[in-house]
């Protein structure tokens, strides 16, 4: 892990860049689940103290990207199959509620139009995993922010970086696939036709299909 010293920087400032740095190694695959986090080494990596260290895994423990294993020792949170299935329950709530909220709003031709300029983002098939998964992502979030409820979108942020581990972490060949346009046109389409139950459903039936994607790809905690 390359980063630059930080020791230059005031604290609050170190504290952030550490808990940026710690949060964006973990959510890009470079350290997997299970891997220990030592604060001696980590601190060394980054160039900060083991207390900035602390203070930035006690952030990333609240965030569910952290856990404490045998000892009290810190490793890359492994989410069971039941709390990815859980995690995308949640997002399938978060996800359906924005469509509502946008069939709702005045400005639905717009938000739709919005999104569809989203899904040109969106590759069938090739392309780099790492581009895909942030357009895929950036999708979902659009939406949420299209709803116009900010704390819609704070709660769905909360999730991210486990939504990002669990995606990372998954190797099956079928996952590029949950993030193709076809899988996200429907969304759109269901939104634009302004009923509410339909379009809640097809982000609840593009959720459990999500879940059991990844899954079965996860070990049991």
């Amino acid at each position: 892990m390359s980063v630059e010293p930080l020791s230059s920087l005031d604290r609050s400032t170190l504290r952030e860049r550490a808990l940026e740095a710690l949060r964006s190694a973990i959510t890009s695959g470079q350290y997997r689940p299970g891997d220990h986090l030592g604060e001696v080494e980590l601190g060394k990596h980054l160039g900060v103290s083991r207390g900035t260290v602390r203070e930035a895994l006690r952030h990333l423990q609240q965030e569910g990207l952290v856990t404490a294993g045998n000892r009290g020792m810190l490793r890359v949170n492994a989410l069971s199959p039941r709390e990815v299935r859980e995690l995308f329950r949640v997002r399938a709530a978060l996800e359906g509620l924005a469509a509502a909220e946008i069939i709702a709003s005045p400005r639905r031709d717009a938000a739709v139009a919005t999104l569809r300029e989203a899904l040109s983002g969106l590759a069938d098939d090739g392309g780099d995993f790492a581009a895909r998964l942030e357009a895929d992502l950036g999708f979902h979030l659009l939406l949420c922010r299209l709803s116009g409820n900010s704390m819609l979108v704070e709660a769905w942020r909360s999730l991210e970086g486990r939504i990002r581990v669990t995606i990372m972490n998954c190797e099956s060949d079928g996952t590029p696939t949950m993030m193709s346009r076809d899988r996200h046109t429907s969304i759109v389409d269901a939104i634009e036709s302004g009923d509410v139950p339909v379009a809640t459903k097809v982000v609840e039936q593009h959720m459990a299909a999500a879940a059991e994607q990844y899954a079965p790809m996860t070990d049991e905690a």
